[in-house]
């Protein structure tokens, strides 16, 4: 496992992508599907489901397709696992996210974490973002961790974990150009300075790669060779 630290989570949460489940169902989707299919939305796009979701208020089927203009929820011990043309997704248990559309039904301009937590790789585009109660990131292609801790009034930790981002909370403005993980507390207004910097925490090298995988992308360490330890070693220095 890659070195990370745990808040209000555990390791089996971080490591979805070892269950013999989510292998079988990644295998099939990309030989069923791919990120060409992902983007042609030619059948279900639902990777893999575990427990219990629901979509606009109605409980989410393994088969069903997630569109652009949902509203998506996930329930305790729930895991769920999609993609929307260019861009995957890993919605963790107790989450509410919204994915609004773009230029096309096929393409996301925004997605809203209301509560919870999203892991989620973005193919290149322009006009996207991700929305908190106290973050603003403006993406490019990317892979990013964003988490909004609603039992401190919706401070957001946002990792990103590769490509630039524009980020904007309570007025503060701040440009993330990233080759391994640059990370960010978004503070709630009136709590000091919004934006501060963070240390990796709730996701690994492991989960980023294996969204990426899924729309036929590698991460900016995968493309520069090195492992995530290495390049933690060069940013960080540790």
């Amino acid at each position: 496992m890659t070195q990370h630290h745990l808040q209000g989570r555990s390791d089996t949460e971080l490591l979805w992508f070892q269950r013999r489940g989510f292998l079988q169902a990644a295998a099939a989707w990309t030989a069923a599907v791919g990120w060409d299919g992902a983007l042609a939305q030619s059948r279900g796009n639902v990777v893999e489901l575990m427990g219990d979701a629901t979509v606009n208020g109605q409980r989410l089927r393994p088969d069903q397709t997630l569109q652009t203009g949902d509203a998506i929820a996930t329930g305790p011990g729930s895991t769920l696992i999609f993609a929307v043309g260019n861009s995957a997704f890993h919605v963790r248990q107790n989450s509410n996210v919204m994915v609004e559309r773009g230029a096309t039904l096929n393409a996301v301009s925004l997605l809203r974490v209301l509560t919870g937590a999203v892991v989620s790789v973005w193919g290149k585009g322009s006009s996207r973002r991700i929305v908190t109660p106290t973050l603003t990131a403006g993406i490019r292609g990317t892979g990013v961790y964003t988490e909004v801790f609603s039992n401190q009034g919706g401070r957001t930790y946002f990792c990103n974990c590769y490509g630039v981002v524009d980020l904007a909370a309570a007025g503060q403005h701040e440009v993330s150009e990233a080759t391994y993980h640059q990370s960010f507390w978004a503070e709630p207004p009136g709590e000091g300075s919004a934006l501060t910097p963070a240390r990796m925490l709730n996701h690994s090298d492991q989960e980023v790669e294996n969204l990426a995988r899924l729309i036929g992308q590698r991460t900016a360490w995968q493309i520069s060779g090195k492992k995530g330890s290495e390049a933690m070693q060069r940013e960080y220095g540790g």
